[in-house]
């Protein structure tokens, strides 16, 4: 059965008069703490709502709190004249304004469900030092997120009415950012295409690619200047997020927002050479790595041009042409192995399973078969470039 939809419309909470005058006294340090929490607990408005922004923001919670307090005096109705619609009409606004911001509704909500926690938190001490009830605190409780569900859902009627005209618009011009990007535009040309969107340039971008279904979540986590480009001959049914700015310190927070999501994430460039984050990327997930292209930079260099690793592969083990497969393979394992050992016959035989004898004789074939050539640093860069990639 479907949870019936909470209304402010017919309480019947009435608070005391004492604990709603100390209430509204606390409104600008609940408005402070909540805009703090919303802050530290919500990725996408890290560092959005300072200057003018946040003081618009404070001011729009210290309204909001302001017509709940004027309802849970025992003001009641839903009409247009209640206390309530002047916040509702401001969540309507702040909704329209998120969307052309580039924020989602998941970042929006998750921004009312701070502010409700915190709200909650602070107005229900006032309330208890003021000797409200235990029955009354229950019904505070009811009006309180009903009255949050109600600005929420105006807040995401005002975002959807946003996208519904000028966001889609917009959504588009940022798209073409991306693809001027993507296809190597000139600088003149970018930085155009960004002027026309009100894209603020970052210092870097990385590209990162992941499934279509996961572009939604990942977009709550990261900044909200990231661009979205789906569609690509590449992508098949992936999309291409461009983060601004997750490098250094940032980079850990857009990996653990990545983490068990398919996703892959390039390097982050300068953010007019991101073109070569998003092709180390998808040269990344055809070689089948997720997640952090930083963690397997031997195996994409190993494996940059397939073809030229087979051939040093099969110039350098000429010398074990003539061998049969099953003792050409062994050999080459073990020299794999004492390549990569430096040596060390323990520890090789140790990875091979095998006694140090059996190393010390197969190393005995090796050098019968290369000759001086396994104390010549090119033969050994060679050897070990063809037959360390089998450890990547």
């Amino acid at each position: 059965m479907a949870r019936s939809t909470r209304q402010t419309a017919g309480h019947r909470l009435q608070l005391p008069a004492a604990a709603v005058t100390e209430m509204r006294s606390r409104l600008p340090a609940v408005a402070d703490e909540t805009v703090a929490a919303i802050i530290a607990e919500v990725p996408s408005y890290e560092g959005a709502l300072t200057g003018s922004m946040g003081e618009n923001i404070r001011n729009a919670v210290q309204l909001a709190l302001g017509g709940f307090l004027s309802l849970a005096s025992g003001r009641r109705g839903a009409n247009p004249r209640t206390p309530t619609a002047p916040a509702v009409e401001g969540a309507y606004a702040l909704g329209r304004g998120e969307a052309r911001s580039g924020r989602t509704t998941d970042a929006l909500l998750a921004a009312f469900r701070v502010g409700a926690r915190v709200s909650w938190r602070e107005m229900s001490t006032t309330a208890v030092e003021n000797g409200v009830p235990a029955e009354t605190l229950v019904d505070f409780a009811e009006l309180v997120f009903a009255y949050i569900d109600e600005l929420s859902a105006a807040s995401v009627a005002g975002h959807t009415d946003e996208l519904a005209t000028t966001g889609r618009v917009r959504q588009r011009l940022l798209e073409r950012i991306a693809r001027h990007l993507l296809q190597g535009s000139s600088t003149e040309t970018v930085l155009a295409a960004a002027e026309r969107a009100g894209w603020e340039a970052p210092t870097t971008l990385t590209a990162v690619v992941l499934p279509e279904a996961q572009v939604r979540p990942v977009l709550a986590a990261v900044a909200s200047r990231t661009l979205v480009a789906a569609d690509l001959p590449d992508l098949d049914d992936h999309a291409l997020l461009l983060v601004p700015d997750a490098h250094g310190r940032r980079r850990p927070a857009l990996l653990r927002a990545l983490l068990g999501r398919g996703a892959v994430a390039g390097p982050a460039r300068p953010w007019l050479e991101v073109r070569a984050s998003y092709e180390r990327a998808i040269r990344a997930r055809t070689l089948g790595i997720t997640e952090d292209t930083e963690a397997h930079l031997t195996q994409l260099v190993l494996c940059a041009d397939p073809e030229a690793l087979a051939d040093l592969r099969t110039q350098v083990l000429a010398p074990l042409e003539g061998l049969r497969a099953g003792s050409a393979e062994k050999l080459a394992d073990t020299l794999r192995s004492w390549l990569l050992h430096q040596g060390r016959r323990d520890d090789v035989a140790e990875e091979l399973f095998v006694h140090p004898q059996t190393v010390r004789y197969r190393m005995g074939q090796l050098r019968d078969l290369y000759g001086d050539r396994l104390d010549d640093p090119a033969t050994v860069l060679a050897l070990t470039i063809a037959l360390g990639v089998d450890h990547v």
